[in-house]
């Protein structure tokens, strides 16, 4: 069996290297759908240092977005039309750049608008979704990812916290001699 990293990574990247050989994917940074490019898939800082991220790639999405930003299609270019890009994320980054995170988090809370706060690790343990689904463990005081995915017939378990680096691999040191 031969598998590589670089295998699986590419695996990963079929949709954007598809993009590039139609000749849809540009290669220079943020001038690209899925690079930051697209003023409606990227992120933004906010007034107090923070940021959010915007994913709204589908019409209705980027018509919550822009609801939520209180814009109006009508006076807009459309959502794809890549020379209004730039002038576009200039103008979502002055607009997010007026308020915190947590009050674009609540205007978008609930919508289809795919706006999200980016969480610090600290608050991604404590996030609700992430506390509800069970998706960290806490195993002899150290937070982990739990199993995933998860089999209903064979449930997987985290056993013991990770090793401390320089601790396990003497059985492997012993191969070698």
């Amino acid at each position: 069996m031969d598998a590589a990293m670089v295998d699986g990574s590419l695996s990963l990247l079929a949709p954007v290297i598809g993009r590039w050989q139609r000749g849809e994917w540009q290669d220079e940074r943020e001038s690209n759908l899925l690079d930051g490019g697209a003023h409606f898939y990227r992120t933004y800082a906010t007034s107090d240092g923070k940021a959010v991220a915007v994913g709204a790639l589908e019409p209705r999405f980027y018509a919550a977005l822009l609801k939520g930003s209180r814009l109006s299609q009508e006076n807009l270019p459309a959502q794809h039309d890549r020379a209004a890009w730039p002038a576009m994320r200039e103008r979502f980054a002055e607009i997010f750049s007026q308020q915190p995170r947590d009050h674009w988090a609540s205007i978008f809370e609930g919508t289809e608008a795919c706006v999200s706060p980016v969480l610090s690790l600290a608050e991604m343990a404590q996030h609700p979704h992430i506390q509800s689904r069970g998706s960290l463990v806490d195993i002899g005081g150290v937070v982990q990812p739990a199993p995933s995915p998860r089999f209903s017939r064979t449930p997987g378990a985290v056993v013991g916290p990770p090793l401390r680096r320089g601790q396990g691999g003497e059985a492997a040191q012993q191969d070698w001699k």
